[in-house]
Order: C-alpha cells, then sequence, then structure tokens
C-alpha cells in the first residue's frame, strides 16, 4: 500500500521536499510526500516555525482515517549563524528533527541514525572534536540536534579513536595525496553492482587501449607531483577488478606506478583488490609480491552457492577459500574480506554460517556490507525476483557481525551509509588492530586530495586550506574512456594547479 503524506506551513517548498522525503523513506517503502494541496491524504503533516533567535518548530501530524494526532516540537538558536546558507541548513535540519521525531511515534519505528541520512557520519564527528569542542559536548549535540543513538554514538566515537590510532596525522594530511586506480573490468557482473565494471571476455581491443590510457594518466599525474614536491600517502587499485588483467599487464602497471609516482617506497601502503576470487593465479600473486604489494581482497561475499549463483558470481564457494590458502601460502599477510547482509533467500541462520566460514580463515580485516538497492543494479531494477529478508532480520544479522567480530578481536576503523540501505543501517570496516586500510580512512573522513586514473575513476580534490571539495570523474565507459583520456588528464591537472 502507498502511504499518501501531505504536508503543511512550510515555504520554499523545493527546499525542504528533498530531505523530508529522504526521511520519509527510512519509515515507508512505498510513498508518496507533497509540500501542495493533494486529494484524500492518508496523513496530514503541519508544521509552524516562528521567530529566528531562537528558531521554534512545531508540528502536528494527523492520520485522515482516525483522526489520530502525535504533536512535537523543537527549538535552535540561529545566532551562532551568520552565513544565510548555513542558517537555512539549520532550519531544514530543524524541521527534519521534528519530522523524524513525528514519524517514530506514529509508527513506533526508531531510527538509530536520526536525521543523519548522509555517507559519513563518522566526519561529523571528526568535525566538532576538531573544532575544539569536548567529547561529552559534541555527543551531546549528536544526540538533541541529529536524534542519533546512544549505540550509534558509541560506535562513531571506537571508530574516531581507532583512525586517529591508525593514522595519527590525519587532521595534517592535506598537502599529501593518495591516488585511486580503476580497473574497469571483471570476469562478470553482480546483480547488486553499479560500479563501471565490464566483462572481460571479448574485450581485449579495449583492454589494451584502455592501459594505454592509464600508463599515460599515471606519467602526468605523476610528473606533476615530482615538479610540486607532493607526496601520496596511499595507493589503491579498485574497479571492477584489478586482477582481470594478466599477470603481465598487472607487473607492467606497477612497474609504471614505481617508475612515475614519487617515492613510492615512503607510500604507506598499497592495495590492490582481487576480489573475484576466479581472477587469482598463482602467477598474478608472484607479480604483487615482486612489487611488495602484500595488501589484498579476496571477496566470498557470502559462503553459500545458491546466493553466489544468485546474484551472479561466478565462483565457488571452495575456489574462495583455496584462493584464501593460496594467497597465504604466497606471503600476502594483509587480506581483506567482504561480506553482505541481506543477500536474496538468505537470512540469520545462513548469514550466521558465513560468520562461522569466515572464523576458519581469519582475513586481517573484514568489511561487513549491508545490501543497497542501488538504482542503476540489476537487482532494483527486477526488486520481485530478488526477496530479501526484512528489518529485524537485517538488524540481528548486523548484531552478529559487531557480537563476532568482537569476540575474534577485530575492532571497528571505518563505517560508511548508502542511499536504500537494508535497515536503514551502515556498511562498517573492521580490522585486527594494525592490519586498518589506511586508504579506506581517507577516503571516508575527507580530510585530503584522492586522485582518481583510470575507467570510472572519481577525483575527489580537498582544498589544504579551506577544506573546499571539488569532484572530477573520469568517463565510466572503455571507449570513451579510451577517447578522451588526455583531456580528463589535463581536466585533473588544471584542478590541482589551483590548489597545491
Amino acid at each position: 500500500m502507498r502511504l499518501r503524506i501531505q504536508i503543511n506551513g512550510l515555504h520554499h517548498v523545493e527546499k525542504f521536499q528533498r530531505p523530508l522525503e529522504v526521511i520519509t523513506d527510512l519509515f515507508f517503502e512505498e510513498n508518496e510526500i507533497s509540500l501542495l494541496s493533494i486529494d484524500a491524504p492518508d496523513v496530514i503533516v503541519t508544521f509552524e516555525l516562528n521567530g529566528n533567535d531562537p528558531l521554534h518548530v512545531r508540528g502536528t501530524l494527523r492520520e485522515a482515517a482516525t483522526g489520530k494526532t502525535f504533536e512535537a516540537g523543537y527549538e535552535k538558536d540561529l545566532r551562532l549563524y551568520t552565513d544565510e546558507k548555513e542558517r537555512f541548513k539549520q532550519v531544514k535540519n530543524s524541521v527534519s528533527h521534528v519530522y523524524l521525531t513525528l514519524l517514530q511515534e506514529y509508527t513506533g519505528l526508531l531510527q538509530h541514525w536520526g536525521i543523519l541520512t548522509g555517507v559519513r557520519p563518522v566526519k561529523l564527528l571528526h568535525q566538532k572534536l576538531q573544532s575544539g569542542i569536548s567529547k561529552e559536548e559534541a555527543h551531546k549535540q549528536l544526540r538533541e540536534d541529529y536524534l542519533v543513538t546512544d549505540e550509534k554514538i558509541r560506535l562513531m566515537q571506537q571508530i574516531v579513536d581507532r583512525q586517529l590510532a591508525v593514522v595519527p596525522d590525519l587532521y595534517h594530511l592535506a598537502h599529501e595525496v593518495s591516488i585511486y586506480i580503476g580497473i574497469p573490468f571483471c570476469p562478470t557482473k553482480c546483480a547488486y553492482c553499479t560500479f563501471p565494471a565490464y566483462a572481460i571476455n571479448g574485450r581485449q581491443g579495449s583492454v589494451d587501449s584502455f592501459l594505454g590510457g592509464l600508463h599515460y594518466e599515471m606519467r602526468e599525474i605523476g610528473r606533476f607531483l615530482k615538479e610540486r614536491g607532493i607526496n601520496i600517502t596511499t595507493i589503491y587499485y579498485g574497479g571492477g577488478t584489478p586482477t582481470s588483467i594478466t599477470a603481465e599487464e598487472m607487473d607492467m602497471l606497477y612497474e609504471e606506478m614505481y617508475e612515475s609516482f614519487p617515492n613510492v617506497e615512503r607510500v604507506r601502503e598499497i592495495t590492490v583488490e582481487a576480489g573475484r576470487p576466479d581472477t587469482i593465479t598463482p602467477e598474478k600473486l608472484e607479480v604483487l609480491k615482486k612489487w611488495n604489494i602484500d595488501r589484498i581482497s579476496i571477496n566470498p561475499q557470502s559462503y553459500i552457492q545458491e546466493t553466489l549463483k544468485a546474484i551472479g558470481r561466478h565462483h565457488t564457494v571452495e575456489e574462495t577459500i583455496e584462493k584464501f590458502h593460496l594467497a597465504r601460502s604466497m606471503g600476502m599477510n594483509n587480506i581483506n574480506m567482504d561480506l553482505i547482509i541481506g543477500l536474496p533467500g538468505e537470512g540469520v541462520e545462513e548469514f550466521n554460517y558465513t560468520l562461522a566460514e569466515t572464523e576458519k580463515l581469519m582475513p586481517e580485516s573484514l568489511t561487513v556490507h549491508t545490501l543497497s538497492f542501488k538504482r542503476a543494479s540489476e537487482m532494483t531494477k527486477n526488486k520481485e525476483k530478488y526477496k530479501v529478508a526484512d528489518r529485524d532480520e537485517i538488524s540481528m544479522m548486523m548484531k552478529n557481525a559487531q557480537q563476532w567480530t568482537k569476540q575474534h578481536g577485530y575492532v571497528p576503523y571505518y563505517l560508511y551509509r548508502q542511499k536504500n540501505i537494508l535497515g536503514n543501517l551502515e556498511n562498517v570496516g573492521y580490522a585486527l588492530p594494525g592490519q586498518e586500510s589506511i586508504y579506506n580512512i581517507m577516503i571516508m573522513e575527507e580530510k585530503q586530495s584522492i586522485i582518481g586514473l583510470g575507467c570510472g575513476a572519481s577525483s575527489k580534490f580537498v582544498h589544504p586550506e579551506t577544506g573546499k571539495i571539488t569532484r572530477f570523474a573520469n568517463p565510466k565507459e572503455p571507449k570513451a574512456y579510451n577517447d578522451n583520456y588526455v583531456y580528463y588528464t589535463e581536466e585533473k591537472l588544471k584542478i590541482m594547479k589551483e590548489i597545491f
């Protein structure tokens, strides 16, 4: 059933529409929300906004069929905010605060992240602590202004503490950069995936051209960094699956990295995702060893064979285990594994089985993702084909993951959230202390520029003085990349000249 909600009493309708839609989606999968008058709404929410110093927001929710009414209010002092844009942001947050409170009371559903619907909640806590306020005050603000529960605040603080232990100079790395290198090929495309990933078979021509463009980008960006004396903190090969290309192509790529980039021997961490076990061979592991790369990902996602088949991963569970042991025996001593909560057909029992199988391998780090229905994925386009667990079961699986990691000595060290994530939960990276991925911390907390090279790679330029973020993306399609890589490299260099 589609719930129709009419909102009254707000001016600047277009500016409130999206934030209120996002909050509504947390509670009701099928909904229609209008800030203008509609016929026969199921629920009517009326806001009253009074004053600025402080601002008083009152809200009333009335269910049309029963006449049942709920009320909520919130007060915010806007005198601290001189910038007009920032003031309006606080007004939006205040309205969201009241709206979320009303919907929680109406539905009986508690939203643990409160009104925080963005990707990076931990970044907000970093900003508050960096501004000089005490931990207690920062937590109080998260609790009162954003309605975040104590459980999530504790998780955020644990992650902040861990990140500062792993990267003590996290707040002072704006004059270095990290590099992301996107290889857009995979053996097959998974049903939940929206990454630029193309089946590698039959595309050899475009692989050759793509690698030519990537080598060019590495040389030009490397030259700029050398000329300006800018060091690299971390390098991350993602994709697609970077181990889809041949051992020989990998060898040439890492040779280019050492020749083009400054002081590679001083880079803190180099990671290569070998996520698909069906791409790992002894020859490729030899190449990684040759270039001193020992941090890789081997991603089971699940240890249930039917699930792997349903989501389009064409490898077996045995292959994951076999390739893990092969990598171990060949000196890979920092292996990450990804698991996904809420895959089609899986409940608590299946996820517990996956945790038990993971226990036999004990990778150095484990990223526990909650399935997200991404707009462009095969899974979202055919939702009726992919039945997933309900909110309570998803929450139970997440709790089991938290308990399991704690029992086995893993500590949470990074976190991010996505739209349409099941149960409005989060993705959490856990690691054995000392084995955390520095790149994952850098990409989440946005304290330095990350330069994206290759197909579908996004660059995020963080101004060292102002912290202002400029985004720039390479094309996702190999042909478009192959035709235009010189242009995209020059555009990136223009932005880099402005900020460095």
